[in-house]
């Protein structure tokens, strides 16, 4: 297979390629460029060049950060090799970068690469019909989730990767559930295609998932209206014919500009005669009984017979 990095070596010369590659050089693609072994071996004992990985070298003196080590991993990997899991989904744009990880690379079955320190390689016998046509090469934006997915340590941590994914815009649920059926094996396969379906119907995060499980659908509550939009923002749950929006948030803001913002989202709820209730992480995970009893007694107020039942035999929902 052809390097992804031959034509603009062609079209551009070495030094170009090396600037676009964040100072990262490998040995391949100078002995490309014309450069002799003797060239290289007198770079490396004069400093100029320091080994990354065999055969891949930092042309800088500084210290080795996060996108050279992205490009470090693809070079070094081979010509058959892209960026996957949480790697891609971040060059993706579908989460969060967190120079913290490791770097994940994904080859053919059929290829064999030592693994190296900060370094991850899987390998995958449908590699190439996971490709996404960008370069450098990396997994198509669905497969990555599900590359998290597999090696996911709870339900909660997949969850929270397809929710956040999804917020992205840069996937949908229906890409990601059709990438899901060459996976029969996958971790959490069975349970992902009602996550998905929650997800696409407007829950974008772990805390909103848990909040329409535990709270509301634990306790036979009305659905209610995710990620509506209202003033130029997003509301997490409305209960539009009971004038009640719900705001979840696992955050603690303290920056005077987001409470700001908190409380003029509030008072805009509260001009359309709205009530607000507020919950964070602890109230929807340790105390979601607590939560939906708050939640029903202001549904009440509109409906004084709405059913609701309780999820356990100590629930205080009645």
């Amino acid at each position: 297979m052809e390097w992804w990095w031959r034509q603009q070596l062609e079209d551009e010369g070495l030094q170009v390629l090396i600037h676009a590659q964040h100072q990262i050089v490998s040995r391949t693609q100078a002995l490309a460029a014309g450069l002799a072994d003797t060239d290289i071996r007198r770079r490396l004992r004069g400093r100029r060049w320091r080994t990354v990985h065999p055969g891949v070298y930092a042309t800088h003196t500084g210290p080795i950060g996060y996108d050279e080590r992205l490009v470090a991993a693809l070079l070094y990997a081979g010509p058959e090799a892209a960026w996957s899991h949480y790697t891609a989904a971040e060059q993706l744009g579908l989460i969060k970068c967190d120079d913290r990880r490791p770097v994940y690379v994904t080859i053919p079955w059929r290829r064999r690469v030592r693994a190296r320190p900060g370094l991850v390689i899987t390998r995958d016998r449908q590699w190439k019909d996971r490709l996404a046509a960008v370069v450098p090469p990396r997994r198509r934006p669905a497969d990555a989730v599900l590359d998290i997915v597999g090696i996911s340590a709870g339900l909660d941590d997949a969850a929270a990767v397809i929710a956040e994914a999804c917020q992205s815009a840069r996937v949908t649920p229906d890409q990601i559930l059709r990438a899901l059926a060459d996976r029969p094996q996958l971790c959490h396969r069975a349970v992902l295609g009602s996550i998905l379906a929650d997800v696409a119907e407007g829950t974008h995060s772990l805390l909103e998932l848990h909040y329409l499980h535990k709270v509301e659908r634990a306790h036979g509550l009305p659905s209610g209206q995710r990620q509506r939009a209202e003033d130029g923002e997003f509301t997490d749950v409305a209960y539009l014919p009971f004038d009640l929006v719900v705001e979840l948030d696992g955050r603690f803001h303290f920056a005077p500009r987001q409470r700001w913002r908190d409380l003029a989202r509030d008072n805009r709820a509260a001009l359309r005669s709205e009530v607000s209730l507020h919950y964070g992480w602890l109230d929807v995970t340790s105390r979601p009984c607590d939560a939906a009893v708050q939640v029903l007694h202001v549904l009440r107020r509109n409906d004084p017979n709405l059913p609701a039942h309780p999820c356990s035999p100590t629930c205080p929902v009645r």
